[in-house]
């Protein structure tokens, strides 16, 4: 071999053919498989230069499998994944530009096959989802509990004595029963998503509105001596606002699901529910109001705003249920009693000695406003509270998913 020729192997220029195999001479060299391999794992990226997974919705999609393989549709995923925290930005960390199109990815990439629906998922066509507008639409159900009332309230009228307030009870449990099944069924039912609480608080605020005045007019007059008088105008008109208070929902619920089908992003979809929450509340506010108006044309009543606060706070507080914030309902509603109990029993503990000043606040506000004022503040404070925090609540894509 000569000094200025290479040899077969070590001595090949391959300063400029650095990885070219097949400039090699095969036939001298015989099996070049061994310098394949070399430059191939010359050519190769080290695994440890990699950083973050290639997938990076691997790792989301296996910590939230099970809702998305119980999801019928994105728009289910994406609001599960905005009630775990994930935003827009988040979404940008997986390479996608919001919650919606992560949520897209997830659903097309989680089976859904027939192991899914044998462990438990239910189909998509085997009832309506979570999220859609509760019931077909509105039914002539709700008109049931205000028909019952004013037929109760006829009657009453019509009788004096032990057969009055037989009448008031058989009446009393006929509308209560005409409103369960107006609370089971349709926009309002709440699918055992309620706290026993509740009960308790509309009870109560219910028979304020029956009793409250009257009994804070014998107390300031110096009683109470006899039987408290009875008021049934509110509950005469809100009996009646069932109805209205329904179709708000229904119309709140679909029209919320319609900007969840049509929004790209959550900003997007909570920007255009807010106003679609204040405008069905003032819908509501003002059906309401016109009923008790009429109820108050055949049963004379004065004070018409503390009925109308107490309707918007408990139509506020069903459709917190409705939508899946339940506890906020039953705080709203327990401020109002708590309210409406201190008034009473403020007035009884100014009699005390020395301890007039206590009864001076209620006092001050019946002077100036009559004895609706208790129930009217407590009411609309507690509804503006709710009303807050709706806007807020209401405006999540998850709400709409429950």
């Amino acid at each position: 071999m000569a000094a200025g020729e290479p040899s077969a192997l070590g001595d090949h220029p391959l300063g400029d053919h650095p990885f070219d195999v097949h400039a090699l001479d095969v036939h001298a060299v015989g099996d070049p498989r061994p310098l394949r391999e070399d430059a191939s794992a010359t050519t190769r990226k080290p695994p440890a230069s990699r950083r973050g997974p290639a997938d990076p919705v691997k790792a989301l999609m296996h910590r939230h499998r099970e809702l998305c393989e119980r999801a019928v549709d994105p728009l289910e995923i994406a609001a599960g994944l905005e009630a775990h925290g994930v935003t827009d930005r988040t979404a940008a960390r997986f390479r996608h530009r919001d919650v919606f199109s992560l949520a897209e990815e997830l659903y097309a990439r989680v089976p859904r096959g027939s192991e899914a629906d044998s462990a438990g998922r239910p189909a998509a066509a085997a009832g309506p989802r979570a999220g859609h507008p509760r019931g077909a639409g509105p039914a002539p159900l709700p008109l049931l509990p205000g028909a019952v009332c004013a037929l109760a309230v006829i009657g009453m009228e019509a009788m004096e004595g032990t057969a009055r307030l037989a009448a008031a009870a058989a009446g009393t449990a006929a509308v209560a029963v005409a409103l369960v099944l107006c609370l089971r069924r349709g926009p309002l039912r709440a699918d055992g998503r309620t706290v026993p609480a509740v009960r308790l608080w509309t009870l109560w605020l219910l028979a304020y509105a029956t009793y409250g005045e009257g009994l804070q007019a014998q107390i300031i007059g110096g009683g109470p001596d006899g039987p408290w008088p009875m008021t049934t105008a509110p509950l005469a008109g809100l009996a009646l606002a069932v109805a209205p208070a329904a179709w708000c929902a229904h119309l709140f619920s679909v029209q919320a699901r319609r900007r969840l089908d049509s929004s790209r992003g959550l900003e997007e979809f909570a920007s255009g529910v807010r106003p679609l929450l204040l405008g069905v509340v003032a819908l509501y506010v003002c059906a309401l109001t016109a009923l008790l108006a009429l109820a108050g044309l055949v049963l004379p009543h004065e004070a018409l705003f503390p009925a109308v606060a107490l309707g918007t706070l408990l139509f506020l507080a069903r459709l917190l249920i409705v939508h899946g914030f339940p506890e906020s309902a039953s705080a709203g509603l327990a401020a109002a009693c708590a309210v409406e109990v201190a008034a009473p029993a403020l007035l009884l503990a100014g009699r005390l000695p020395g301890c007039s000043f206590l009864a001076s606040p209620v006092e001050a506000a019946v002077e100036a406003w009559g004895t609706g004022a208790v129930p009217a503040l407590a009411c609309g404070a507690a509804a503006l509270g709710l009303l807050a925090h709706a806007t807020a609540a209401l405006s999540r894509a998850s709400a709409h998913t429950v």
